[in-house]
């Protein structure tokens, strides 16, 4: 229980410390970083599946095409989630991008209900319906939506809605999806290196360096989660999981300066209390059914 906690922890203290990877890589456009993230995780994810001889997966991704045309939709979807995140951290948005982790939670239960035919218990209605309620209260306050928190949270809640209905585990699953996507990115960039452009030309080293970089720093803590996840409870990997938008918003608050007017700390107030709500509601419900 103590290791698994141990692991899961050390996966979302990982997530939510990457604005600063990549602060390091700022100077490179976020496509070519999401590229780069691609192709090098692509490479780091087999050089592992390598060494723990781990293949057979493979032969029932060729029996079964639904399931291969299921990791290609997952793989866009996981693309179009790191390319937002890069983007906001590139340019001062990292308290919105934390915002987006902070009401997947959310989104996971109203998905569940629509797709799954999961049946939310009334608290979980009404965490959904106060965190609605801070959303709403942030469009109103910036005139707009909060697109960036939005679109990584609905980015994020379908693509864990493929992978939990997925026969892949997490390593298997990430091989795959960086498989189908690292081709285009090893054109692209094979492209512009030979037109004497992009970091990997016109990088400093220590650019090159944080680029290769990405290919741990995506799997490693994939790894302590799926680690952590076999090992302690639903509940606890629930709360554990809000490690990563803290972290965020506090590097984007104390350490980035991004602006943080007092009334959208209103909005954020009311998701925070949802959240609250959320967790109370299971224990209370989980204690519930040990006592009877």
């Amino acid at each position: 229980m103590n290791t698994g906690i141990l692991y899961a922890a050390l996966a979302y203290i990982a997530w939510g410390l990457f604005p600063l990877y990549f602060k390091q890589v700022a100077d490179v456009p976020s496509l070519e970083v999401v590229m780069h993230r691609t192709l090098w995780s692509l490479v780091f994810v087999f050089g592992v599946l390598m060494v723990r001889r781990q293949w057979s997966w493979m032969a029932t991704v060729l029996r079964q095409p639904k399931v291969l045309a299921a990791f290609v939709l997952s793989a866009m979807l996981l693309s179009g989630n790191w390319l937002t995140y890069v983007w906001a951290v590139q340019n001062q948005h990292v308290v919105d991008a934390s915002l987006g982790y902070f009401i997947l939670p959310l989104v996971n239960v109203a998905l569940g209900f629509v797709f799954l035919r999961e049946r939310p218990r009334s608290g979980q209605w009404m965490a959904v319906a106060v965190a609605a309620a801070g959303v709403l209260w942030l469009a109103v306050q910036a005139g707009r939506l909060p697109w960036i928190a939005l679109v990584l949270a609905l980015s994020f809640g379908f693509y864990g809605l493929l992978r939990k209905v997925a026969v892949l585990g997490a390593l298997e699953g990430l091989a795959l999806e960086t498989l189908v996507l690292a081709p285009v990115a090893a054109v692209v960039l094979g492209w512009w290196a030979w037109q004497g452009q992009g970091a990997l030309v016109q990088g400093t080293p220590a650019t090159v360096g944080w680029l290769l970089l990405a290919g741990p720093m995506t799997a490693v803590p994939l790894l302590l989660f799926a680690a952590g996840a076999r090992l302690i409870p639903m509940s606890t990997l629930g709360i554990l999981q809000y490690i990563s938008p803290s972290l965020q918003f506090a590097l984007g608050v104390w350490l980035f300066h991004e602006p943080f007017e007092p009334a959208r700390l209103v909005g954020f107030v009311l998701i925070w209390a949802a959240l609250l709500v959320y967790s109370m509601e299971g224990w209370w419900t989980r204690r519930r059914v040990v006592v009877v």
